[in-house]
């Protein structure tokens, strides 16, 4: 009985699913954020980071800038309208334009900004 108990935590913590190489490597540098008011509610980001695994990293970086952006301005929802991507040498860089207001807009692409902000803060992505 006293075996089965000491080995069984083993066996147990054994069968964890270890972190794939491409997760245990991700590193990003995110180098900041520039925002442009473009016309009432419509805003542009720039982000650049460099280490980003896909197009989805930037767009996640966008993403918490916007969510962060539209609750510094008491608005509580935002909807992407666009970004385009490029790269130079190592260092990636998203445009994004997002629209932000109060209540939640349609579309498809639409945020809550609380939500949004709190789930940047728990995967290490910073916002504005």
């Amino acid at each position: 009985m006293i075996r089965a108990a000491l080995i069984l935590p083993w066996l147990v913590a054994a069968c964890a699913e270890a972190p794939s190489r491409a997760e245990a490597a991700f590193a990003p540098e995110y180098r900041g954020v520039k925002t442009d008011l473009l016309e009432g509610d419509l805003v542009q980001f720039h982000v650049t980071m460099v280490g980003a695994r896909s197009s989805e990293d930037l767009d996640k970086y966008a993403a918490c800038a916007a969510a962060q952006y539209a609750l510094i301005r008491g608005y509580g929802f935002a909807r992407h309208v666009r970004t385009t991507m490029k790269q130079t040498g190592g260092e990636q860089m998203a445009d994004a334009v997002y629209t932000i207001s109060p209540a939640l807009p349609s579309g498809l692409r639409t945020i809550d900004a609380e939500v949004v902000v709190a789930d940047c803060a728990e995967n290490g992505i910073p916002t504005v």
